[in-house]
């Protein structure tokens, strides 16, 4: 992957990897299966994170009451104004998308699948706590006609602050998931957060290090957004009370370069900042500036000439 980086860009990304083995535009569309999660339904917890919204973290997917076929065709009208692309992923972002009988799932996908032939991957958000052998044989046998990415939230590997995060399962359920798609060979990005109450920068690196003892095809580095009518937005001023600060850019990009350096080669970058609606969010306001925040990255890892996977050990 190292011929993918560039002398703008100093770490693998998603763009780049997907121009290369396409050979052109791909544009991922973000769909809504309307599907719930264990840890708002009841079945592990009422609240969820505290930091997720009440759109399960689909604040930019389909309309959920829309066929798959309308919200593929809203998402496509908006995408055209930008690129001119006819190449697809498929992406199941809101809710957890491996959270229902194997029967409803094998319909979902296959219905998506069928919307345009053009889909060349299909990118499923779920938990590490909703794969199992039954979900594995499914992927597996999708897998076989289109690629299929698996997307988990781990978000950090620090059992502290997933307790207060309210993340509802422990490191070793994680594990357990990322070694049944690694043997299937299904491809994994993993989501983390920078900036969880209460840790620093070591323990952010420390999570990015422990993600090279797997097979890891991408990785979504997410800073924390603060929002409305969320746990940690009603409570904000008592988490500020106790020592909590958000990062500031500068913090943020510091942390982020350094993980970069310590992530091997053959991760992806998917994302390395994230999107919140403006008129949800509370903090951290640099963040609606994801273009600043992608250029200071960039202009730190040039003049300081890091790239990812320079402090790796192989």
């Amino acid at each position: 992957m190292d011929k993918l980086m560039n002398d703008e860009k100093h770490y693998v990304t998603l763009n780049n990897y997907l121009r290369y083995k396409y050979h052109t535009k791909v544009a991922r569309i973000s769909l809504n299966a309307g599907l719930s999660c264990p840890n708002r339904d009841g079945k592990i917890s009422y609240g969820g994170c505290i930091y997720c919204s009440s759109n399960l973290s689909g604040d930019f997917a389909g309309e959920k009451t829309k066929p798959f076929k309308d919200q593929f065709d809203d998402i496509l009208s908006i995408m055209k104004l930008k690129w001119d692309t006819n190449t697809f992923i498929a992406y199941l972002q809101a809710g957890t998308n491996t959270y229902a009988d194997i029967d409803k799932l094998r319909k979902i996908y296959t219905e998506i699948l069928s919307i345009n032939h053009n889909i060349k991957v299909l990118s499923i958000a779920t938990r590490p706590d909703c794969i199992n052998e039954n979900v594995i044989e499914l992927l597996k046998e999708i897998n076989k006609s289109v690629e299929v990415w698996i997307e988990l939230g781990l978000q950090t590997i620090h059992e502290k602050t997933a307790l207060l995060i309210n993340r509802g399962y422990q490191l070793n359920t994680f594990e357990y998931a990322m070694n049944l798609l690694n043997e299937a060979n299904i491809k994994i990005i993993v989501h983390i957060i920078n900036g969880l109450p209460f840790e620093n920068k070591e323990m952010m690196i420390e999570t990015v290090k422990y993600l090279n003892n797997y097979n890891l095809f991408g990785i979504k580095i997410h800073m924390l957004h603060i929002m409305k009518n969320t746990y940690l937005g009603n409570n904000l001023l008592k988490f500020k009370e106790l020592g909590f600060n958000s990062l500031t850019i500068n913090e943020f990009v510091d942390i982020t370069t350094t993980q970069l350096r310590y992530l091997n080669t053959n991760t992806i970058i998917h994302r390395l900042t994230g999107d919140a609606p403006k008129d949800l969010l509370i903090e951290p306001t640099w963040t609606l500036k994801k273009f600043v925040v992608l250029n200071e990255i960039d202009k730190h890892m040039r003049k300081n000439k890091i790239y990812q996977g320079d402090l790796c050990i192989k």
